[in-house]
């Protein structure tokens, strides 16, 4: 049999819009305070969780809401000052507060600018702000004082639905053996599943075939995507 080259497709999967996000007891806490936007009881609003859990999701949902723009603590943040109202989104803050002293300055500085304007800011972190290790006793108090939503893991339920989806957007029958024995399987982390779904995707494409529960056995073990 000639086997089929996989082409470098633009991946049909890992839509952030709000009709494709997941909704279980792991993440529907944080949903709520994203749909609540804009009345917040504060200027902002901490998300965590651990790795995978879905925080870029929300993050990209909120954006989209707000109108809000991604800021970036070793970039020039000249750029804020005036803004009518601003929505601010700083991802993984604790990883970038761990640049030091200057990155500490930066995010003092843009939750001031936000402040005076009325604006919100939304800090994505993997621990919650108490765990931060900030320095400045200033932005240390400002960030802890911060509503905060943590995301749980991901459960049985959720890892099941994003699979189901994930085949759907590349066409692949969603069956639910298959999605059963990957939910039950995988390292339980929403970002791991894409890799997955795009694995398989590829290997059926180079394979000329369907995707079916043993061809999923062998592929997976293949790639060391599960023991």
């Amino acid at each position: 049999m000639t086997r089929q080259l996989p082409l470098a497709l633009a991946p049909r999967a890992g839509s952030h819009e709000r009709k494709d996000l997941a909704v279980g007891p792991p993440n529907r806490e944080a949903l709520v305070w994203i749909d609540a936007w804009p009345d917040w009881p504060g200027s902002g609003l901490v998300v965590h969780g651990p790795e995978g859990s879905g925080k870029s999701h929300l993050a990209s949902i909120w954006a989209r809401r707000a109108g809000g723009g991604r800021i970036a603590l070793d970039a020039p943040l000249d750029r804020l000052a005036g803004l009518s109202r601003p929505a601010l989104l700083l991802e993984d803050a604790d990883r970038a507060l761990a640049a030091g002293a200057a990155a500490e300055a930066a995010l003092f500085h843009a939750y001031n600018l936000v402040v005076q304007a009325g604006g919100t800011l939304l800090l994505t972190a993997r621990e919650p702000a108490s765990r931060w290790g900030v320095a400045l006793a200033d932005l240390r108090s400002r960030v802890q004082a911060l509503p905060a939503a943590e995301l749980k893991p991901p459960d049985d339920e959720m890892l099941a639905a994003v699979l189901a989806k994930l085949f759907a957007d590349r066409q692949i029958p969603p069956d639910r053996e298959i999605v059963h024995f990957i939910a039950a399987r995988v390292e339980r982390r929403l970002s791991t599943l894409g890799a997955v779904v795009e694995a398989l995707d590829r290997a059926a494409l180079a394979a000329g075939r369907g995707v079916t529960l043993p061809f999923v056995r062998q592929v997976l073990r293949e790639k060391g995507l599960f023991d």
